[in-house]
């Protein structure tokens, strides 16, 4: 992108990621009457799961955070090294920490078992397009790294897609809560990641191949 575009792209995305925090803090208190909690009782005890919760929470911050650095081509030249480390700490976070504790709370997701089917996709698949541009990186394939980090980090916005849609989906669709669930469960990442095809179809995102490196 050019500048205006990197730094507009980098704004959007920064405010979207203030929210996200400003709405992450509460559960920090411990306390099983916030929000997206008071849905979750029949499963609050189960320690897997509340466990999974915390974690994926706290680390989802760290990979919208981190993965708003690896599209915009001032930081690949300027800042390169700054590029690597925030890389290596989104495809770890993903791997170790964010994909496999939304896997373990899609099993208990709202909405039946299609919004469960739908949250283990995005889990899965968020798991692997990470785990291939890692792969592509360390074999210097670099468009193909970068192709499958749009891929991985178009999932990543799905924490902010799914918020906009739960907010604002009510008010156009007068749907039971069981069928919103399942609806909102889709439409958070499917077309995420049609968008990110699209943008890798396009070449929306110049290749600046000489900096980026594992």
């Amino acid at each position: 992108m050019n500048k205006i575009g990197s730094i507009a792209f980098l704004g959007i995305l920064l405010v979207f990621s203030w929210l996200m925090l400003k709405l992450t803090i509460p559960y920090f208190r411990f306390e099983y009457d916030v929000s997206f909690l008071l849905t979750k009782q029949s499963v609050l005890h189960i320690a897997s799961w509340r466990y999974a919760f915390y974690i994926h929470i706290s680390t989802s911050l760290i990979v919208l955070f981190t993965g708003i650095f690896q599209f915009v081509n001032y930081l690949l030249v300027h800042y390169p090294r700054l590029h690597r480390v925030f890389g290596k700490t989104y495809l770890v976070t993903v791997l170790f920490l964010s994909a496999p504790s939304g896997l373990i709370m899609s099993f208990y997701a709202n909405g039946g078992l299609w919004s469960k089917i739908s949250f283990v996709c995005v889990s899965l698949l968020w798991w692997l397009f990470s785990f291939i541009a890692y792969q592509k990186i360390k074999k210097r394939k670099i468009e193909q790294h970068i192709n499958f980090m749009i891929r991985s980090y178009a999932l990543t916005l799905s924490a902010i897609s799914l918020r906009l849609y739960v907010v604002f989906l009510p008010h156009i669709f007068h749907l039971h809560s069981h069928e919103m669930y399942t609806l909102v469960a889709w439409l958070s990442w499917v077309p995420n990641l049609l968008i990110a095809e699209w943008i890798i179809r396009s070449q929306f995102f110049q290749r600046v191949e000489g900096n980026v490196s594992v």
